[in-house]
């Protein structure tokens, strides 16, 4: 069942907020926000935890994020901080891999959920949405790859 026309009005506000999607025409863009969900969590609550099944993506529309992996030591060590614009989970929902970190929410947080189910479902209803979709992802996690490659090379100068 499609959500209501004003909460998928509202999702695509969110959508052309966060940035991600700027190469979405107005059309795909409205297509596309009828594939995503709205959630919100409180602090210190858990989005998704290393191991996990990654069956959905998020992008931050409001608060912060925390990015934690267990290190060899089994300490938590944080990786990152997100806020507004940036996503994450993206990679399980791509690969079908599970988790490869923690995401825990560190302020009240509003986040654009894209479920592995409905990027399927939005594959086969409108292919080419989709496909721009998948690419403005792509190309985010390919910056962060770069970003990352270059911090490397700097810790080992």
């Amino acid at each position: 069942m499609p959500a209501p026309s004003q909460l998928i009005d509202d999702i695509r506000d969110m959508l052309l907020d966060c940035g991600l999607l700027d190469s979405l025409t107005p059309n795909e863009l409205l297509s596309a926000a009828g594939y995503f969900n709205v959630s919100t969590y409180t602090p210190d609550q858990n989005i998704c935890l290393e191991g996990d099944a990654g069956t959905f993506m998020c992008i931050i529309h409001a608060g912060a994020v925390s990015v934690r992996k267990i290190n060899s030591a089994g300490e938590t060590v944080e990786l990152a901080k997100l806020r507004k614009g940036r996503a994450f989970g993206e990679m399980a929902v791509l690969d079908g891999e599970r988790r490869s970190a923690s995401c825990i929410a560190v302020s009240d947080c509003s986040v654009l959920i894209l479920a592995k189910d409905s990027l399927d479902k939005m594959l086969s209803d409108a292919p080419k949405t989709a496909a721009k979709v998948i690419r403005a992802i792509a190309i985010a996690m390919s910056r962060r790859l770069r970003m990352a490659d270059g911090q490397l090379v700097e810790q080992q100068l």
